[in-house]
């Protein structure tokens, strides 16, 4: 289990793959599934669009549970975007903890 707070949630829904073999994509659907917000934590949220910045109100990180397959193909994507250089100052965080634990 780890707990990951609201960016972190969108940096990973915005990190792990679009495309993939049969096998990660149904893990990535479920991860998806996971990351997402519900009904209620929208309501919490309030997400909103202020000039180029998404905000939104803070609520308690959330439990998610995630699989050792899960965390591979989490690790080869932040690997892939930092090969290419395309890391975000937002996913720096969560790099170290995936990357470099």
């Amino acid at each position: 289990m780890m707990e990951l707070s609201v960016l972190d949630r969108l940096v990973l829904l915005n990190v792990i793959p679009r495309e993939g073999d049969l096998t990660t994509l149904k893990i990535v659907r479920k991860l998806n599934d996971e990351l997402s917000f519900s009904e209620e934590e929208h309501k919490q949220l309030l997400f909103r669009n202020e000039g180029d910045s998404l905000h939104w109100n803070e609520i308690p990180p959330k439990e998610i549970e995630i699989g050792e397959k899960a965390t591979d193909v989490i690790v080869e994507a932040f690997k892939k975007l930092n090969k290419q250089g395309k890391l975000h100052m937002d996913y720096l965080d969560l790099y170290e903890r995936f990357v470099e634990e």
